[in-house]
C-alpha cells in the first residue's frame, strides 16, 4: 500500500513533504511533465497564485536575480478562462450565494432521482434569460453540444421521420465544440483528430459563412438532415464573425427544410459579445442552444441545453443523464451567475468596453499596417490578426504581453485573442491597448 501524507492549506499545503508554496514555476512545470497528461501547453514561466480583483491575477514568475524560488506580479486576465469568468473573478453576488448555501442550506449534492428545491429556481432563471421553453442541465461545456447532437438525432427519427440510423448532422468547418468523441468527429482540426478514430458517422461539413454551400447540401440530403450545429461566432478559429445576414438566412433555410437550427453559445453566451447571447446580435432564435462556461460564473462547472419544448420532449427517463447536472450547489451558482449578468448590466458593459478595445486595435493597425492585418470582434470577444510574415508570431506576442502584465493567448499562429472579464475597467482596456502597441512596435 502506498503512503501519502497531506497537510495544510494554501501555500502550506504539503504532499509527502513537498510544500506547494515553496515551488517555483520551473518546479511546477517539471511536476506536470512527469505526472500529468500533456493535453495543454501552458505559457512558460508563470503560475497563478491567487486573485487580486475581478480582472487581475497574482502570478509567480522566476526571480530574475535567482535569489528566491519566484517573485509575484500582477497580471491582467485577458482571456477569462475562454469566457468562463465573464462575471469577473470571485464575483461577490455568486460567491456570497455559494457561501450562504453551504453554510445555511447544507445540501451540496443529491441525486437526480430525488427532487431538490433549487432545481426549480435554476429552470426558471435559465429559461427566462435564454427565452427558451426548457433546459436540460449538464456540467462541462462540451456536454452541451454533445447533447444537442443526441437530441437532434432522436428528434430526427421520432418527429421528422428520418430512417433509422441515417440521420445527418451538419457542422461548419473550423468549428470548436470541445473534445468529446462527437466534437472531434465534427472537427476539421487535424490535431484534434489524430489517433482518435474511427469517428462517428453521419456528420457532414460545410464552410462557415457560406449559405450557398449549406443550401446545396440541404437540397441534396435534406430529408435525412436532422440539424445544423454551428457557433454564432467562431471563437477558437480566431474570432471569425459571419456576414450580417448569414444567421438570418441559415435560420430561414433550416425552417424551409425542417432542420433544427442549433447554436453552440458556450463561449459566446452570457454577455460576452455585447448581448446576453450572440444570436441576439443577428435577430434570430435557435431551436436548441448549448450554454456553458460563464453559466457557472467561474465558480462551478455548469452547462445546459436550452430549446424548444417539442424538441427537448423527445428525452425520456433513462435516455439521458448527468450525476452532477443541476445538483443543488451548481443550481444555486447558475441562478446567481444569471443574477450578476443582469443586475450588473454586463452585456452592455461588454459592448462599451469592446468598442473601446476595437479602437485600440484600429489605432495599432493604422500605425503598423505592415504587421497587423485586422482587429475584429463582438463585445469583448476580440482578436487581432497579424500578417503571416517572418517574425510575426502569436506565441511570441503572448510571451511579450506577459512581460507587460497581460495574459492573452495565440491561436492559429498569427492571431491573438482577448476576452477579458466583462467587469474590466477603461484603465484595464487601455492597458491592453498600450501593451499591444508596445509589443507590436518591438517585433
Amino acid at each position: 500500500m502506498s503512503n501519502i501524507n497531506i497537510s495544510g492549506y494554501g501555500d502550506d499545503l504539503t504532499i509527502n513533504g513537498i510544500r506547494i508554496g515553496d515551488l517555483g514555476p520551473a518546479e511546477h512545470e517539471a511536476i506536470e511533465l512527469e505526472k500529468g497528461g500533456q493535453n495543454y501547453a501552458p505559457l512558460e514561466n508563470v503560475v497563478v497564485s491567487s486573485v487580486l480583483d475581478s480582472s487581475t491575477l497574482i502570478c509567480r514568475k522566476p526571480d530574475p536575480e535567482g535569489i528566491k524560488a519566484y517573485i509575484e506580479e500582477e497580471l491582467l486576465d485577458g482571456l477569462c478562462c475562454y469566457s468562463a469568468v465573464n462575471q469577473g473573478q470571485l464575483n461577490k453576488t455568486i460567491v456570497d450565494a455559494v457561501i450562504a448555501h453551504l453554510q445555511t442550506e447544507k445540501i451540496p449534492t443529491v441525486p437526480r432521482s430525488i427532487r431538490h428545491k433549487y432545481m426549480a429556481a435554476f429552470l426558471m432563471a435559465a429559461t427566462a434569460i435564454t427565452k427558451m421553453d426548457k433546459i436540460v442541465p449538464k456540467v462541462a461545456g462540451v456536454e452541451a453540444p454533445e447533447l444537442m447532437a443526441k437530441l437532434s438525432r432522436r428528434w430526427g427519427y421520432q418527429v421528422k421521420g428520418i430512417p433509422a440510423d441515417q440521420a445527418i448532422i451538419v457542422v461548419a468547418a473550423e468549428n470548436f465544440h470541445g473534445r468529446s468523441l462527437f466534437a472531434v468527429s465534427a472537427s476539421t482540426d487535424p490535431t484534434a483528430k489524430e489517433g482518435f478514430g474511427p469517428f462517428l458517422p453521419g456528420i457532414e461539413v460545410v464552410p462557415f459563412n457560406n449559405v450557398d454551400a449549406l443550401e446545396n447540401l440541404f437540397k441534396e440530403k435534406g430529408d435525412r438532415i436532422a440539424a445544423y450545429i454551428v457557433e454564432p461566432i467562431q471563437g477558437e478559429a480566431g474570432v471569425i464573425l459571419p456576414a450580417a445576414d448569414y444567421h438570418p438566412r441559415v435560420a430561414q433555410l433550416c425552417r424551409e427544410y425542417n432542420v433544427l437550427y442549433c447554436l453552440d453559445e458556450v463561449q459566446t453566451g452570457f454577455g460576452r459579445t455585447g448581448a446576453n447571447f450572440a444570436h441576439q446580435l443577428y435577430g434570430v432564435k435557435p431551436d436548441l442552444m448549448a450554454c456553458g462556461k460563464a453559466a457557472g460564473g467561474g465558480i462551478m462547472p455548469v452547462s445546459f441545453v436550452a430549446g424548444r419544448k417539442d424538441v427537448i420532449n423527445v428525452l425520456t427517463p433513462g435516455s439521458e443523464g448527468s450525476t452532477f447536472g443541476g445538483f443543488p450547489l451548481a443550481a444555486v451558482t447558475a441562478v446567481y451567475a444569471i443574477k450578476a449578468l443582469v443586475d450588473e448590466h454586463l452585456a452592455e458593459k461588454a459592448r462599451i468596453m469592446g468598442e473601446r478595445l476595437q479602437g485600440h486595435f484600429e489605432s495599432v493597425r493604422a500605425e503598423f499596417p505592415d504587421k497587423i492585418k485586422e482587429g475584429r470582434g463582438a463585445g469583448l470577444l476580440t482578436a487581432f490578426e497579424m500578417f503571416d510574415k517572418p517574425g510575426l508570431d502569436g506565441h511570441k506576442v503572448s510571451l511579450k504581453l506577459l512581460e507587460n502584465g497581460i495574459y492573452a493567448k495565440e491561436t492559429h499562429k498569427t492571431t491573438v485573442r482577448f476576452a477579458p472579464a466583462l467587469t474590466i475597467t477603461t484603465a484595464g482596456i487601455d492597458h491592453i491597448g498600450e501593451s499591444m502597441r508596445k509589443v507590436i512596435q518591438a517585433l
